[in-house]
């Protein structure tokens, strides 16, 4: 029900798309998240109008809150969001580890603290499975743990050991043949225990594979040194997910390595603080030099902000504490994102998407941009 078609390459990078249930999925492909079944300040028709396809929603949020048999009663994830394009879900792996009170973790499960009232919780394979199949999405994950960085040697072997046992155990526990379910590989910054890591899941032959544990701190550099070696140990017929990535330049750099599929908060995180993606950089909409600037945030974005509003109004919006500032920026960053991809894309079918710099500086390994925990 998955089927994954490449057209074009030019060098590592992929042209593509991907076929699910509720659609078909032009790759490379950038994922707005919807952490709480929400993309945060806009509808879902705002969202589609951006040109975003395939959304990502949070497994351990939407078990919080209103938990996955909620969601299973009133119609499933797409009808519960209003969204009726294809959906993705991440395990819960990553934020059991980052956000949840870790009381216990075994070979088999962890038993954590809910952040939002200590409640104790625990999860294991089957249940993230269990929870996935409840909420209906297209794409589910494997349950995995991502080790912090910096983690010593035998910190990440512990966790690939368990990302491995985890991922045979939720191939068991995996029942929907309308869900696709993906591997996770882990191993840090450690390219021995990535092998390893790639080689068990490759083996397991899960229908597409994400390289967890990167944008989790380390540099742009280690990002790319850890993924160029990784893309090439996966399957060249099955999706590539490179997980809470992330940056235009960091984007960029994976296509190049091989990646299809990205995600990342930025585009409305940053707009909710006034940040403004530009292909030339990022746009401060607060700045005094926008007050009486009746040019739009970018002159040649389609974007419904772009179309009809200016900087000048745009910044008075944030100065006045009014809630359209924060939606009207994220609507245009989200555009962005989608109008990058879909110019890699361009570019990869033509063979020229080392030129996209010349159009995208922002994209440029040497371009100055802040690094977040985005997953």
């Amino acid at each position: 029900m998955f089927p994954f078609n490449l057209t074009h390459a030019d060098g590592s990078a992929r042209r593509g798309s991907l076929h699910t249930p509720h659609g078909r999925v032009e790759t490379p492909v950038f994922m707005p998240v919807g952490t709480a079944g929400s993309v945060k300040g806009v509808t879902p028709i705002q969202l589609k109008a951006t040109g975003a396809r395939l959304i990502l929603a949070n497994t351990y949020h939407l078990q919080l809150r209103p938990t996955a048999d909620v969601v299973r009663e009133l119609g499933g994830l797409h009808r519960f969001m209003g969204w009726e394009g294809p959906i993705l879900t991440d395990s819960g792996g990553y934020q059991v580890f980052s956000l949840g009170g870790i009381n216990h973790i075994t070979d088999d499960a962890v038993e954590f603290q809910s952040h939002i009232d200590g409640a104790p919780m625990r999860l294991d394979p089957r249940i993230a499975m269990d929870i996935q199949s409840k909420l209906g999405a297209d794409i589910i994950m494997a349950f995995d743990q991502c080790p912090p960085l910096p983690s010593d040697l035998d910190a990440i072997k512990t966790a690939v050991d368990r990302t491995i046992r985890w991922a045979k155990d939720c191939k068991v526990a995996h029942r929907r043949t309308d869900q696709a379910l993906f591997g996770i590989v882990q191993g840090g910054l450690d390219l021995s225990e990535r092998r390893r890591c790639t080689q068990a899941l490759v083996e397991m032959e899960f229908d597409g594979y994400a390289v967890g544990g990167l944008s989790v701190g380390e540099s742009h550099e280690e990002m790319v040194e850890t993924l160029l070696p990784v893309a090439t140990w996966l399957p060249k017929d099955r999706p590539r997910y490179l997980m809470g990535v992330g940056t235009p330049r960091d984007i960029l750099a994976a296509v190049k390595a091989g990646i299809d599929l990205f995600d990342c908060v930025l585009p409305t995180r940053n707009g909710r603080n006034s940040h403004a993606f530009a292909a030339g950089g990022p746009v401060k909409m607060r700045n005094e030099q926008h007050k009486v600037d009746d040019q739009p945030i970018e002159a040649d974005c389609d974007c419904e902000t772009c179309q009809q509003f200016s900087r000048g109004y745009i910044r008075h919006l944030f100065n006045a504490g009014e809630m359209l500032g924060p939606t009207l920026t994220s609507i245009h960053n989200l555009r962005f994102y989608q109008r990058f991809m879909a110019r890699i894309r361009e570019l990869i079918e033509l063979g020229r998407l080392s030129t996209i710099v010349e159009e995208y500086p922002i994209a440029s390994p040497a371009a100055s941009q802040d690094k977040e925990d985005n997953q």
